[in-house]
């Protein structure tokens, strides 16, 4: 029976780790807006993105010119970052030339140069709206943003600059995990006086369709975070519970049970393995090295039984084998100096009677790959 309840206090410990299948990465059931997205690392789902198109400037008298003599071509490059599968942030810079005109009937061609930026907000509607999967084919994503533009003096013009209001679509098309070909329409509202050319018009505009590369760099793909099984986990706990309330029941001796007679002390040999006394298990969420409130039970109990005892504590993290084996080997390293933290600021337990250890995923003390985000706590004489 003990046995019994042994089990399951730790597969209750456990729970939020196991209760469910291995985590959603890349793709969800649900649609973006109803799903909740692991927050990604600092350097993951950045992108970088370069091109060429053409562009086109609406000022005054240009609208008396033939099309094709107002097209110009204007390369552009950008980077920026998904902050979740459908918000993302930008910087997009471009330049060139774009023709003005004036005079009668357009007569006489300004060649401005020019160069521009802008900071974009992107907003992916397919993943918003539709189910998230990174390997969907087309994105639509509409995008608003700020900048600035300056045209360099020309043509004994001076140079004039302009902050400006930006917004476009961009589509995007996969071409594999990490590159997409982008094909995207944008305007701009710049100040009248951008072109050197003042009439009755309020503002000049830029218009560019362009196409380009798209180059993704970290990691790519955002994981779903699940809800637990509340159900699962109130029949645990009963059951719990009730296996508690028989193991009390059976630890009442007799009035009559005589005592038994205590054991003389082993003496302790040195310079041999240190032989666990107890153990303690302090379960781990995904790719976390917080230990959870819950947890703490675990700790409180050992840590008493070793200050009674003046035991040794051995601490020893373990992580799953999720990710690739450095980076779980630093994940178990401060999953146990977390546990050590705890003991010797929380409990004073003194630092000298510790031993740390860690084994990332090498060492897998559970069958079940989502057991094994744990610190072991054992106690030794």
């Amino acid at each position: 029976m003990k046995k019994k309840l042994i089990l399951l206090i730790l597969i209750g410990g456990c729970f939020t780790l196991s209760a469910q299948p291995d985590p959603m990465v890349g793709v969800s059931e649900s649609k973006g807006y109803q799903t909740n997205f692991k927050k990604n690392r600092a350097r993951d789902n950045w992108f970088i993105s370069a091109g060429a198109g053409m562009g086109v400037l609406f000022g005054d008298q240009n609208g008396e010119a033939d099309f094709k003599n107002r097209l110009n071509t204007n390369p552009h490059f950008a980077f920026g970052k998904w902050i979740n599968p459908y918000f993302g942030m930008r910087a997009y810079f471009t330049g060139g030339v774009l023709h003005g005109f004036e005079g009668k009937n357009a007569t006489f061609m300004q060649h401005n140069r020019f160069m521009a930026g802008h900071v974009d907000f992107m907003y992916d509607v397919t993943n918003h709206w539709g189910v998230y999967d990174e390997r969907r084919i087309f994105r639509f994503i509409p995008w608003v943003g700020l900048g600035y533009a300056q045209r360099f003096p020309n043509q004994g013009r001076a140079r004039s600059e302009t902050p400006t209001l930006n917004a476009g679509i961009l589509t995007a098309f996969r071409l594999s995990e990490r590159l997409d070909f982008n094909i995207e329409v944008q305007g701009a509202l710049l100040n009248e006086h951008f072109n050197r050319v003042q009439r009755r018009a309020s503002l000049d505009g830029l218009a560019q369709l362009s196409a380009g590369l798209t180059v993704k760099l970290g990691k790519t793909k955002f994981e779903v975070i699940e809800p637990m099984d509340y159900e699962l986990v109130n029949n645990l706990n009963d059951k719990i519970n009730r296996l508690r309330s028989e193991n009390e029941q059976l630890g009442k001796r007799p009035v009559s049970c005589p005592e038994c007679p205590e054991c003389p002390d082993t003496p302790v040999v040195t310079n041999q393995p240190v032989t666990p006394i107890g153990e303690a298990l302090v379960c781990f969420r995904f790719n976390s090295a917080q230990v959870d409130k819950s947890q703490l039970i675990h700790i409180h109990r050992i840590v008493q039984l070793a200050k009674e005892k003046g035991y040794t504590l051995r601490v020893t993290g373990y992580a799953d084998q999720t990710g690739d084996k450095e980076y779980n080997r630093v994940l178990s390293e401060k999953r146990a100096k977390a546990v050590v933290h705890i003991l010797t600021e929380t409990y004073q337990f003194p630092y000298n009677k510790i031993i740390t250890d860690w084994h990332g995923s090498d060492t897998q003390p559970f069958g079940t790959n989502s057991w094994n985000r744990i610190v072991i706590i054992s106690t030794a004489k």
